[in-house]
């Protein structure tokens, strides 16, 4: 199943060949092509951008080292 944001991007990128088909200069045809041409160049891409951020936000928590804890001797105490 495709994304919505996919289908999004995809409409972004080809938007110049939409702007052509209201100002007449395209047929719907060729629109629709660099339309479908473009969905899975915007899968490719946001894929990898989905790759790349997948680390971001999540931490993994370190244990630190046990210690035990010592009386300490205050300033009276010899």
């Amino acid at each position: 199943m495709i994304r919505p944001s996919v289908l999004l991007f995809a409409l972004l990128i080809s938007l110049p060949a939409w702007y052509r088909l209201v100002v007449d200069e395209l047929d719907l045809t060729q629109v629709l092509l660099r339309f479908l041409i473009a969905v899975p160049i915007a899968a490719l891409l946001m894929a990898g951008f989905r790759f790349l951020t997948a680390g971001y936000g999540t931490t993994t928590e370190e244990h630190g080292t046990p210690v035990t804890p010592e009386p300490m001797d205050g300033p009276d105490k010899k």
